[in-house]
């Protein structure tokens, strides 16, 4: 069964490498799913603790779940909106995230939230999308369905996966929340989508996004879009499974 970890394997590769988080460090880790970045940082921090957080009970759960039976003592868990709830103030020497920033309805009042969880000059290590026609993963899934002028990545009830893509809107937010001016590091690693087109089809067919433009179809339109997908697929079958193009950043800044 695919899922989420094994679809950015590579992606944690790269971003894991580049946390710089010190075995005494308090680590706040944003928007964690299931927790492996918690758990991968919790290993690094080894006399320190981690934190992670998530909007989501299930994903939670299951994060705490896979945490016991790693036997790791230095993380925890809480189901929180970072730019809702209010955060241990002055608390963490690193932030970290994973593909968890860009869905903030209000990024202003969530980084500002960010900052005032960490401690004076402590970091931000986020990883984002970079814009959406740079990422292949999210073109070429669309093109296989007709176009939709009120598709589901516009909806304001989920924000696009690719907001904090642009650079400048990124360097703009951090400035304005008290941020030191980032740096981008280019990440151009491909997504995971199944180990053959059977599996791939069944993982895709799953998005969100796919599924509520397969429900506004009918059904002649449905099988020709869904047949579609399975050539789209098709043509990305390599030998060691179904890859995907993607680019995104690694966003790098400080308190200030």
């Amino acid at each position: 069964m695919i899922d989420y970890d094994l679809e950015l394997q590579r992606h944690n590769a790269v971003l894991r490498r580049a946390y710089g988080i010190l075995a005494s460090d308090r680590v706040l880790d944003i928007g964690c799913g299931t927790g492996q970045t918690t758990r991968e940082a919790a290993q690094l921090a080894a006399t320190g603790s981690v934190l992670g957080i998530d909007r989501s009970d299930e994903m939670i759960e299951r994060a705490r779940e896979l945490t016991r039976a790693a036997r790791l003592g230095n993380v925890e868990y809480s189901c929180a909106d970072a730019e809702r709830h209010g955060l241990p103030h002055e608390s963490f020497d690193v932030a970290i995230s994973r593909f968890g920033t860009m869905f903030f309805e209000h990024p202003f009042a969530a980084f500002s939230n960010i900052r005032s969880a960490l401690r004076p000059q402590g970091r931000l290590v986020m990883m984002v999308w970079q814009q959406r026609d740079r990422n292949e993963w999210a073109t070429a899934i669309e093109s296989a369905f007709p176009p939709d002028e009120a598709g589901v990545e516009n909806s304001p009830a989920a924000p696009p996966a690719f907001s904090l893509g642009d650079q400048d809107f990124v360097k703009r937010i951090l400035d304005a929340t008290g941020f030191a001016a980032p740096m981008f590091d280019e990440v151009h690693e491909p997504v995971f989508y199944g180990t053959d087109v059977d599996a791939a089809f069944e993982f895709v067919s799953g998005f969100s996004t796919v599924q509520e433009k397969v429900a506004r179809l009918d059904t002649g339109p449905r099988e020709q879009a869904l047949d579609r997908l399975r050539g789209l697929l098709t043509e990305h079958q390599q030998a060691d499974g179904v890859w995907f193009d993607s680019r995104a950043w690694i966003v790098t800044t400080h308190r200030r």
